[in-house]
């Protein structure tokens, strides 16, 4: 059932009172609302500004300065294929490949029936382990879940990526 537009503002508002910073900012504000929904409203771009004593342009500027605020709401379930240095010298480009195919998309976004968000992201903090993919914010990876090659790795992230599609 979709949020209705009176609990999707209490939704912004409990996010931005639930801030425990000392100096509550546009960037901290953004922030706890890509926390607490997953994405950046334009109702939320509002309260906001509101909130802080900004302009919509102020908070405009800082959340389309930094890319990973969303604009929409996400998929159900959250992929991100690593593409930093070390993960893409161990074969990121096979992986992000495989993953791209299985989902029908051409680059990162959304799945047509929103059962996936494909995010690229420059690292996510195991590199020794690479090249790493993080499912709904569970990394796996060759090391990680025992496959020793690369092929045998791209095969297990398709046939998860494959059990996320059918829910």
């Amino acid at each position: 059932m979709a949020e209705t537009r009176e609990q999707h503002d209490q939704s912004i508002k409990d996010a931005l009172m639930k801030q425990n910073a000392k100096t509550v900012t546009v960037l901290s504000s953004l922030l706890a609302i890509q926390d607490s929904l997953g994405y950046i409203s334009g109702r939320a771009i509002d309260q906001i500004a509101s909130y802080t004593g900004s302009t919509l342009n102020d908070v405009w500027g800082v959340a389309s300065f930094y890319t990973n605020f969303r604009f929409s709401p996400p998929g159900e379930n959250f992929v991100e294929v690593c593409w930093g240095p070390t993960c893409h010298l161990l074969g990121a480009q096979g992986v992000l490949d495989c993953v791209l195919g299985e989902l029908g998309l051409k680059e990162e976004g959304d799945t047509g029936d929103r059962k996936v968000s494909l995010k690229f992201n420059t690292c996510l903090g195991a590199c020794s382990q690479g090249p790493l993919v993080s499912v709904n914010h569970k990394i796996i990876g060759p090391k990680l879940i025992g496959d020793a090659n690369p092929k045998d790795f791209q095969n297990s992230v398709v046939k998860i990526i494959s059990d996320l599609k059918k829910g």
